[in-house]
């Protein structure tokens, strides 16, 4: 179902997917008993047919036996067109799915989909058993207290405040080493850093540490802080339904508007690193040719003088009886990210442009307004990239703009004709080589289209108690807890 980075942090902790990615980026067995391919017979020459064999001794936390028939109800489940799912890109290629045995479960595949098994690193499977007799599972008591394989069980959620899961005595795989983990709901990001400072936590999430707070927390007693390039990219989301946002002048300008270097430097402490695309840089498949953004206000005025944007009485650009007016919404409490629209509605307005702030609580923004592109601009960090894989097809392919009834996370409602094929094209190659060169020529479109404005790639600041062990960043996860079951207290 939809949700964000944060949740992914439970969602690894209470179930677990066929398989799992390491930090080298390596796919690995989870669920199943080994990862198939070409080379032993699980993947068929043409990509088409599936055989998963699946591990024995794995249960749910309710004691009932996993099998095959539980991953055949959650492929099904998926892309059943009653339930909400996040994302069915590659799960709606599967067909006749057998099970074979309680251990093995075979499907044919469409057409070929490379992507598919980095996908199913982030599928987590779901119980059969308790999920069929749910005559709607949007809405199953089950998502409120869920019920999984993982490393941890739930525990309870107190709203506001916390979410508790605790160790899965009967766990198959490595740990868990530690009783419980409790997730906290901090909504303000300087609360966080406070509360990391004074020791209330021991493990600092998916928010991390500000760069702003970054020469203190590095000198702070008992604690470990690194720094660790991630698979997300700041940037201001610009809703390409929008009408101002229609004409690429508009974009472009706002662009040479965006004095990034200030803002990395003055706002940030320079810990980030500018970006020009939504790959992340240490990946395979990252473009390091792409244009170099300028800071160039009087080339933003020409551009929008020679598209027809005249100022008005006010100083704001009008054309056609449009104002080049629009709203940019983020999370409130995050103080860097209000510094940063104040930086940028101050340079924006210097070449016409009214941008005004208009921030929401989490729980608002990233629900409807957010994933329906209700939003006319926002200011967002993405992980675009699953599992490593460099396919991206929902988040930028037509087909996946939820808004106009498609299944994806293209909340810029981008659409671009050669990029969609491109897209298909990418994602039925299995050749390296030949993906390179497909995913670069995606980059250098979307880098002149600009359906998103790149501000920086994160750099996080993590944060944790000295004598936490087993903690590993993964940048091919959205989440530190990918791999919870294994941290300990030495």
């Amino acid at each position: 179902m939809p949700h964000i980075e944060v949740d992914d942090g439970v969602n690894f902790s209470i179930f677990d997917a066929l398989f799992r990615i390491s930090v080298d980026g390596v796919i690995g067995p989870n669920l199943a008993n080994e990862v198939p391919s070409q080379d032993n017979g699980g993947i068929s020459e043409d990509g088409l047919n599936w055989r998963i064999r699946l591990r024995d001794d794995v249960t749910w936390h309710d004691g009932t036996p996993f099998t095959a028939e539980d991953v055949k109800y959650t492929l099904e489940l998926i892309v059943n067109p009653d339930f909400r799912a996040w994302r069915t890109t590659g799960h709606d290629l599967v067909r006749d799915i057998t099970v074979v045995s309680p251990t093995e479960i075979t499907w044919r595949m469409e057409e070929p989909f490379a992507p598919y098994l980095s996908f199913l690193t982030e599928t987590f499977m779901v119980p059969k058993h308790i999920l069929e007799a749910e005559a709607n599972p949007n809405e199953a008591a089950f998502n409120q207290a869920p019920v999984g394989t993982g490393a941890f069980k739930w525990g309870q959620r107190l709203a506001g405040d916390r979410l508790e899961l605790v160790a899965n005595a009967d766990y198959f795989g490595e740990g868990p080493y530690v009783e419980e983990l409790i997730f906290k709901y901090i909504p303000d990001m300087t609360v966080l850093y406070a509360q990391f400072k004074s020791g209330d936590i021991d493990l600092v999430g998916n928010a991390y540490i500000t760069p702003d707070n970054y020469q203190e927390a590095k000198d702070l007693a008992d604690r470990v802080v690194t720094v660790e390039p991630k698979g997300s990219v700041e940037s201001i989301y610009l809703n390409q339904e929008l009408p101002v946002f229609k004409d690429q002048a508009v974009r472009e300008a706002l662009y040479l508007a965006m004095d990034r270097t200030a803002i990395i430097d003055a706002l940030y402490y320079g810990v980030p690193t500018p970006a020009e695309t939504f790959m992340p840089p240490q990946s395979y498949y990252y473009n390091p040719d792409l244009p170099k953004q300028e800071f160039n206000l009087d080339r933003a005025r020409q551009i929008l003088d020679e598209a027809g944007w005249v100022p008005g009485p006010d100083g704001i650009r009008e054309k056609d009886g449009l104002r080049l007016s629009f709203n940019n919404s983020t999370t409130v409490g995050n103080h860097l990210r209000e510094q940063t629209q104040q930086f940028l509605q101050q340079t924006f307005a210097e070449i016409g442009a009214e941008m005004k702030i208009e921030n929401l609580p989490p729980a608002v923004m990233w629900g409807d307004f957010w994933g329906q592109s209700q939003f006319d601009s926002a200011m967002v960090g993405i992980t675009y990239l699953v599992g490593g894989d460099p396919d991206v097809t929902y988040r930028f392919h037509t087909d996946a703009i939820a808004a106009k009834g498609g299944s994806g996370s293209n909340n810029a409602q981008y659409s671009n004709s050669e990029v969609d094929a491109l897209l298909v094209e990418g994602s039925r190659t299995f050749d390296p080589e030949k993906r390179r060169e497909i995913y670069f020529k995606v980059q250098e479109i979307i880098r002149h289209d600009l359906p998103f404005l790149p501000l920086f790639a994160y750099t996080n600041l993590y944060g944790r108690k000295a004598g936490i062990e087993g903690f590993e960043v993964n940048t091919n996860t959205r989440t530190e807890s990918w791999h919870a079951a294994a941290w300990y207290w030495a």
